[in-house]
């Protein structure tokens, strides 16, 4: 099982590179509902229906998994730790998940590799 990044899952919807990546391990994915609607609005600032955006994203075998408390708690523990690679309250979300979760936080942002130790996550960068 992985959790993903918003970044990593536009990438895939997009065709970036590092897509087939993303599009293999689809099946075992989770995600913070922070980083789900990061996605959503991604699409839906870039113009798309938002219809289209539902029909693109719902059939997806993503977990979606509800930011608790926890989640919370951690992902603002972690500003300190990974402010110098400039991370975002949703992308510490996804770390917070991560490591609650003790599962592999996949990102198609290169900076979090800088601060995987400090953060206790293991971070894969799909290209």
């Amino acid at each position: 099982m992985i959790v993903l990044d918003a970044s990593a899952l536009i990438a895939m919807l997009k065709g970036e590179r590092g897509a087939s990546k993303v599009a293999a391990a689809i099946a075992t994915a989770r995600m913070s509902t922070i980083n789900y609607a990061e996605v959503v609005s991604h699409f839906i600032h870039s113009g798309m229906p938002e219809d289209d955006v539902d029909m693109m994203l719902d059939p997806l075998p993503i977990k979606i998994v509800a930011a608790d408390r926890r989640h919370g708690q951690l992902a603002g523990r972690l500003r300190a730790p990974t402010s110098s690679a400039g991370l975002s309250l949703g992308d510490r979300f996804c770390l917070a998940l991560a490591r609650c979760d003790s599962l592999p936080a996949w990102t198609a942002d290169r900076g979090w590799s800088d601060v995987a130790d400090a953060c206790a996550v293991k971070i894969v960068v799909i290209r």
